[in-house]
């Protein structure tokens, strides 16, 4: 421990003298969580439509289809039931409800309007506005074809779940944190060792009798301890800015962040073992990290993707940290719901580690 204490204390300094690094570490990550949940809004494809069919008649049959048919919904449930579709909802099966009511065609053909009930699952505002707006424009196209005008317009009723006012911003912050983590866990911690090779010190360090995992550790920890920080600063910005605060707990948060942490940064660490400079190194993690991102569900729904990009996001230690990032802000959701995103990060974290264990070669 004395000898981990003293490699600490030589990391912090390297930092503390570094005078363009800690302005990177803290003011971009920053800048980047202000400005880029303002950027991005999408079209939405492949949205999960449960359908709930009170009446089973001609005309709710021959909507049911339209919306099928319109190429932006895919059937997930068909309910018996409202309560039997919310559950769809909360199970993450269906992203929309629309339920038709009983005497549908009834009521259509007698008054010529008629009330429908749209429940979206508003986590994703975006998703949850578009396809909310996406099943109106249907339903009125519908309602048109048989020749009722627009009076139908005004009998749909929506109510917006996690996300009551379809604030997209919400559902990006907590996404934009985990690639800020993201970062430094990888970028950072793989430009370490391979700088300590083009100065030269790795070499004193390679002719002591220092074992490749605690000499390791001491890479890790600092940038372990500069996530944390970076991560309450996310945090507070989140709730300063944009009025967000996690509808669950903050140490269910820190519990994944921590584990996030050791697996991107020995991700990073294994980059910089087996890079001969920091050019290299930062390609390397470059490369990478962008695939990560962009296959992550951080901007584009993973469920828009084609099948063998989703397959290939199941490999992908960024998507399980958003979901958790998101469900917890948002729905709320407790450690038991997310077991699985625990397993796999922690399976992450110790694949890179081994890997970086590995990777580096106490010789020249």
């Amino acid at each position: 421990m004395k000898v981990l204490r003293y490699l600490l204390e030589k990391e912090f300094k390297q930092i503390k003298r570094d005078r363009f690094l800690p302005k990177i570490i803290f003011i971009i990550p920053v800048l980047q969580l202000v400005i880029l949940p303002f950027a991005a809004n999408f079209e939405m494809r492949n949205i999960h439509i449960g359908i709930i069919d009170n009446d089973h008649s001609v005309y709710s049959q021959r909507l049911t289809e339209k919306i099928r048919s319109s190429g932006y919904f895919r059937l997930s449930d068909i309910s018996f039931g409202y309560e039997n579709g919310l559950v769809s909802i909360e199970n993450d099966k269906s992203d929309i409800l629309i339920e038709i009511p009983v005497n549908f065609e009834k009521d259509l053909g007698k008054e010529g309007k008629v009330q429908v009930l749209i429940t979206a699952n508003a986590i994703n505002g975006t998703k949850g506005g578009l396809g909310s707006s996406y099943l109106s424009t249907i339903i009125q196209d519908f309602n048109s074809e048989l020749g009722y005008g627009i009076h139908m317009t005004g009998g749909i009723t929506s109510k917006n779940l996690y996300n009551p006012h379809l604030n997209y911003k919400n559902y990006m912050v907590p996404g934009i944190m985990v690639f800020l983590l993201t970062l430094i866990g990888g970028f950072l911690s793989a430009l370490n060792i391979v700088s300590e090779k083009e100065k030269g010190t790795i070499e004193q360090i390679n002719v002591t009798p220092l074992s490749k995992s605690l000499f390791l550790l001491s890479k890790l920890i600092p940038f372990w301890v500069i996530g944390f920080i970076l991560l309450t600063i996310g945090i507070i910005i989140a709730w300063l800015i944009y009025g967000l605060i996690p509808a669950g707990s903050f140490g269910t948060i820190y519990l994944f962040a921590a584990i996030y942490l050791i697996a991107f940064t020995g991700f990073g660490l294994a980059i910089s073992s087996i890079s001969s400079n920091q050019q290299q190194a930062m390609f390397t993690a470059f490369f990478f990290i962008i695939i990560f991102a962009l296959m992550s569900g951080l901007f584009t729904p993973v469920s828009s993707m084609p099948e063998w990009a989703q397959t290939l996001t199941l490999f992908n230690p960024l998507r399980y940290f958003i979901d958790v990032m998101r469900m917890v802000y948002l729905k709320g959701s407790r450690l038991a719901d997310l077991s699985v995103h625990f397993f796999a990060i922690c399976l992450f974290a110790v694949f890179f580690n081994i890997l970086a264990i590995i990777g580096y070669r106490k010789s020249n």
